[in-house]
């Protein structure tokens, strides 16, 4: 199997999450963040991620990558959900975008790697959210804002190896979120959400982003 990403994307960290609970190979290739000529050449449009299956057809929604890697063998992801967990990953997506966003350009990641990638990528969130330097100048507001979401998670937790005690979907939901926010600088995670996140970054094998 072949995943198509970007290193900060969320959605693409919950498929190499998977694969690495399940220890199957995944071949990762990182797209520049202007080759929408790639993405078209795929899947006839611009998204990320995109899985290759072995037999050569593409899967485009995220957790349907999750379900089909974790339906190779044995499953994994056996715990039950809960609609809190997911209703918070939903609200922490669009909480802690500003903080995050501005913040991937700075990191040296490779799908950044060239001018126009990063002007590229620069353009869009400008759009989508404004300017990626007066965000970063409001860091202390957002974090303040992101603080008693965190708090809500810290509640939701009940082991550090699995947010409902047995890995489930909702852990899915949730690690690549925590990934994506300890990128802030000064951010610190309540007691149990960081066990939880380092327990489970250890459990993949994974490093954090850096910090900025």
């Amino acid at each position: 199997m072949r995943l198509y990403m970007f290193e900060h994307c969320s959605l693409c960290f919950r498929v190499r999450m998977t694969a690495a609970l399940k220890r199957r190979h995944l071949q990762e290739t990182v797209v520049l963040d202007d080759d929408s000529e790639t993405m078209m050449a795929l899947i006839g449009r611009r998204q990320i991620p995109i899985l290759i299956k072995d037999d050569g057809k593409a899967m485009l929604e995220s957790m349907d990558m999750v379900k089909h890697i974790d339906g190779l063998g044995e499953p994994i992801l056996t715990g039950p959900e809960r609609p809190e967990v997911a209703a918070w990953a939903d609200a922490m997506a669009a909480k802690s975008a500003p903080l995050t966003w501005p913040r991937y350009p700075l990191l040296g990641l490779p799908e950044f790697a060239t001018v126009a990638a990063l002007d590229h990528y620069t353009a869009r969130k400008r759009k989508a959210l404004g300017d990626l330097v007066e965000l970063r100048a409001k860091t202390r507001e957002y974090l303040n804002e992101l603080m008693p979401h965190l708090d809500k998670l810290e509640a939701l937790i009940e082991t550090p190896g699995a947010v409902n005690g047995t890995r489930s979907l909702d852990d899915i939901r949730v690690l690549p979120l925590l990934r994506s926010a300890a990128v802030v600088e000064g951010l610190r995670f309540p007691q149990k959400v960081r066990s939880y996140f380092e327990t489970m970054m250890a459990a993949i094998g994974y490093q954090p982003l850096p910090a900025i």
